[in-house]
C-alpha cells in the first residue's frame, strides 16, 4: 500500500519504468500514456471510495496461438500475454464487503457472508467476484472486504478473455492483501477457472486464465489440470518481421452459450463412449477402429469435432518446435492449418443455427485473399462470434489493415505485442 500522491509521482519519476516496460513492451516516452492511466485509475479510485492509500495492479489479455478447444480435454495450448490489459487501484476496507467499480458499469457488492453461488448472478462480473473469493476462503485464508476500482482496455467479446483477466486481477488482488502472496500464478489461474465454472456458469478450460496468469508466451500441457506442464518459448512476432493482428469481425457474442457448452459435451461423449472421461486419454487408433459405432452413438458432428482435437493436439508440439528453431514459415503453415481444421472439423466458425451470419467465415476469406499464401490466419479463441487472428508481414500490414477495416470498420483491426509478464502488483 502506498500513499496515492506517492504512488502517482513515483509513476510519473519513472520508478516504475522497469516493470511498465514489462508489461507493455516500450520503453522512454512511449511510457508516457500507460503511467497517465494508471495515475487516472488511482485519482477515479481515490474519488469513488474516498481512500488516500492504493496499490496498483495489472493483468493481461491473452491470444490464442495453438489448440483450439483442446485445453478442456486435458490437452495442449499454446499461448501467449498481450500489451491490453485489466488494471486497478485497490485496498482493503476494513470491512466484510467487496466492493469493486469497473469503469462504465455499475458498482458490484458482494457480502463476504455469504459465498455460495447465485443463480441470480450467473453471467456476471459479481459471480466472478464472488467465486474468486469463495475459492481463497476454501484453501483456507480469511478473506476481508477490499475497494477496487478497475479499468480495461482488453477488448470484451474479442477472444483475447476479457473475463479471464477480471479473475485473475481479482486474485492477485486477493492474493495480495489476504493471503500474503502464497498462492502462485498457476493456483490463481486455477481459481479463477473455477469462479468461472461454478459460479459464472461457463464451462471453460484453463487456458485463458493460465496464459493471462503467467504471462510471455508458453506451451501449456494440461495432462494433469492440477499440475500443468509450462514451458516458455521466446517469441517476438515483429522480430521474425511480422504484426499480430486480431480482427474483430463485429458479430454479436449473445446466446452462445449453449454453442459453446456443445463443444466440451460432444467431445467428453466421445471419449466416454471409449471409456474415458477425456479426448487426451483417448487412443487416437481405437477412435478410428470404432467410428462406425461413434457415429451412431454420438453423431457426426462429435466425431469430427474429436478429429479436430486430435490433430489440434498435436499440432500444438510442431507449433512449439518451429518457433523454438526459429522457423517462422513451418509455425505459419501449422497456424493456418489449425484454423482451417476449426472451420472444417471443430466447426466453431459460425453458428448454424443462423448460418445467415458468418461474420468470421468472411473475415478467414479476406485474410486468405489479402495474405496470397503469405503470413498466417486462423479462428481466434472459443469462436463462433467475435474475432480472428493473423501474422501479417510487416511491409504488408498498412495494406491489409486498410483494405481489411474497408469491410470490417474502423479500428476493427488491431495490431498487438506480446508481454512478458502475467498478473502483476505494480506498486
Amino acid at each position: 500500500m502506498k500513499e496515492i500522491t506517492s504512488l502517482k509521482s513515483t509513476l510519473t519519476a519513472g520508478g516504475a519504468d522497469e516493470i511498465l516496460t514489462g508489461l507493455y513492451g516500450v520503453s522512454g516516452d512511449a511510457l508516457t500514456p500507460y503511467r497517465l492511466r494508471l495515475c487516472a485509475a488511482a485519482d477515479s479510485f481515490a474519488q469513488m471510495f474516498g481512500k488516500t492509500e492504493a496499490a496498483l495492479f495489472s493483468v493481461s489479455g491473452r491470444t490464442e496461438i495453438g489448440g483450439n478447444h483442446t485445453d478442456h480435454q486435458n490437452g495442449r495450448v499454446l499461448a501467449a500475454a498481450v500489451s491490453l490489459d485489466v488494471i486497478a487501484a485497490a485496498a482493503p476496507n476494513g470491512t466484510n464487503i467487496i466492493r469493486v467499480q469497473s469503469e462504465g458499469y455499475p458498482l458490484d457488492e458482494i457480502d463476504l457472508s455469504n459465498l455460495n453461488p447465485l443463480e441470480s448472478e450467473k453471467n456476471t462480473a459479481a459471480a466472478l467476484i464472488r467465486g474468486v473469493a469463495a475459492r481463497f476462503a476454501q484453501l483456507g485464508y480469511e478473506i476481508g472486504g477490499f475497494d477496487a476500482y478497475t479499468t480495461s482496455n482488453v477488448l470484451k467479446g474479442s477472444g483475447l478473455s476479457s473475463s479471464a483477466a477480471f479473475e485473475v486481477l481479482l486474485g492477485n488482488i486477493i492474493n495480495a492483501f489476504f493471503a500474503d502472496e502464497k498462492e502462485t500464478d498457476v493456483s490463481i489461474a486455477q481459481i479463477g477457472q473455477y469462479a468461472e465454472n461454478v459460479y459464472f456458469g461457463k464451462p471453460c478450460g484453463l487456458m485463458d486464465q493460465m496464459a493471462a496468469s503467467v504471462g510471455g508466451v508458453v506451451q501449456i500441457d494440461f495432462a494433469d489440470p492440477e499440475k500443468p506442464d509450462i514451458a516458455r518459448i521466446a517469441f517476438d512476432p515483429a522480430k521474425a518481421g511480422y504484426a499480430l493482428c486480431i480482427i474483430d469481425s463485429g458479430a454479436d457474442h449473445a446466446d452462445l452459450t449453449d454453442a459453446y457448452a456443445a463443444i466440451p459435451q460432444e467431445m467428453c461423449a466421445v471419449a466416454k463412449a471409449l471409456g474415458k472421461e477425456r479426448l487426451r486419454f483417448v487412443d487416437e487408433a481405437a477412435f478410428y477402429e470404432n467410428l462406425p459405432r461413434l457415429r451412431k452413438e454420438c453423431g457426426d458432428r462429435a466425431v469430427l469435432r474429436a478429429i479436430h482435437f486430435f490433430g489440434d493436439h498435436a499440432r500444438v508440439l510442431r507449433e512449439a518446435d518451429a518457433l523454438r528453431n526459429g522457423d517462422i514459415d513451418a509455425f505459419l503453415d501449422e497456424l493456418t492449418a489449425s484454423g482451417k481444421s476449426s472451420f472444417c472439423y471443430l466447426q466453431n466458425v459460425y453458428d448454424n443455427r443462423n448460418p445467415q451470419e458468418q461474420a468470421v467465415s468472411l473475415v478467414l476469406a479476406l485474410c486468405e485473399q489479402m495474405l496470397g499464401g503469405k503470413g498466417g490466419f486462423r479462428v481466434h479463441g472459443g469462436g463462433f462470434a467475435g474475432t480472428v487472428q493473423a501474422f501479417v508481414p510487416l511491409d504488408m500490414l498498412d495494406m491489409f489493415k486498410t483494405k481489411m477495416e474497408a469491410v470490417t470498420g474502423t479500428g476493427s483491426c488491431h495490431v498487438l505485442r506480446l508481454r512478458a509478464l502475467g498478473g502483476t502488483k505494480i506498486i
